[in-house]
């Protein structure tokens, strides 16, 4: 079993290598593989230094797998070339998310879609992925109108330069900028390019996906993304109105008993979904649930999770042995 982690050396490729490892996957050669400027360096694997090599390199030993997370650009002149030889492609760029014929992929949601002979599927967007988890369970219940989302991104979603200027910033140094204003101690209002109807690409990454892994191509969405200074772990908030009732001990039970959610709901305690619980887990936090009393059939809850997990690297892996069960 030949895994390839393209662009091995970012935050998710390594956390790729990691997820592998915790989770047992049955990789006998690990073939990290990134830009040219990256060849040569090493990343660990149960317990071993591997070398990475360039990106040609790794197509020509045609592994069974290869997981992608070198950006757009770089997805977009490989992934195909991988598929056509057989490779099984996971890619968590934004290349081929929307395109018609690849799978977009929430195991817990839409895992059910994919066959044998599926060579090509995209990873969503970190933020897409916790909040279709804990969505998809009230949905199918309930029906779902519209979706009002607005979320409290993590700096290590924007990578690594983003982690180092939020770093030099609270040491008081002048770092070189990956956003155009300060984070630390600040908040933007800005994820991704901004668009011509005035919002911004990461928006409608969430408007766009949502609508393909639910399979409601009408559903009513909208989202506002925010930046915050916190290192891992983003944060929604999120109101939905359904098309039938409901009742809030209902709903708890539901989420409950739903796949990768982790129900964390007592206010009255101050127990509710934090990043700082999140960081290093799996799961999807779910809490502070409360009937919307402006609108009938309507509902607020705050969702959390670790973006570089389950956002990005853990969901990438469970597709692979999603793959494998299939295969």
């Amino acid at each position: 079993m030949k895994v390839a982690i393209i662009g091995a050396t970012g935050l998710v490729g390594r956390m790729m290598a990691r997820i592998l490892e915790e989770r047992d996957f049955p990789v006998t050669e690990l073939i990290p593989a990134a830009s040219e400027r990256s060849v040569g360096k090493m990343v660990a694997f149960k317990n071993k230094e591997h070398q990475v090599v360039g990106v040609e390199e790794a197509l020509s030993r045609k592994p069974d797998f290869a997981l992608f997370s070198a950006g757009k650009d770089l997805s977009l002149k490989y992934a195909q070339r991988f598929a056509t030889t057989g490779t099984i492609v996971i890619d968590n760029s934004s290349a081929w998310r929307m395109e018609k014929n690849a799978r977009l992929i929430v195991p817990e949601v839409n895992g059910n879609m994919l066959s044998k002979d599926d060579r090509l599927i995209a990873n969503p967007n970190c933020s897409t992925i916790q909040l279709m988890v804990a969505v998809h369970p009230l949905q199918k219940k309930y029906g779902l109108n519209r979706m009002v989302v607005s979320t409290y991104q993590a700096v290590s979603g924007s990578g690594q330069k983003a982690l180092d200027q939020m770093e030099a910033e609270r040491n008081r140094q002048n770092p070189e900028p990956a956003y155009p204003h300060p984070i630390d101690l600040n908040c933007l209002p800005h994820g991704g390019d901004f668009l011509p109807n005035g919002y911004t690409s990461e928006e409608m990454k969430l408007v766009n996906e949502s609508r393909k892994i639910l399979s409601l191509p009408e559903l009513r969405v909208t989202a506002t993304v925010v930046r915050i200074p916190v290192e891992t772990g983003h944060s929604e908030s999120v109101n939905l109105e359904f098309e039938k009732d409901f009742d809030i001990e209902d709903i708890c039970e539901i989420l409950a008993k739903s796949p990768g959610i982790n129900l964390l709901d007592k206010p009255e305690q101050n127990k509710y979904p934090m990043p700082l619980y999140a960081v290093g887990k799996d799961d999807v936090f779910v809490g502070r649930i409360r009937s919307d009393e402006s609108l009938p059939k309507a509902l607020n809850m705050w969702v959390v999770s670790d973006n570089l997990r389950k956002g990005a690297a853990t969901n990438a892996v469970q597709i692979a042995e999603r793959m494998l069960e299939i295969c």
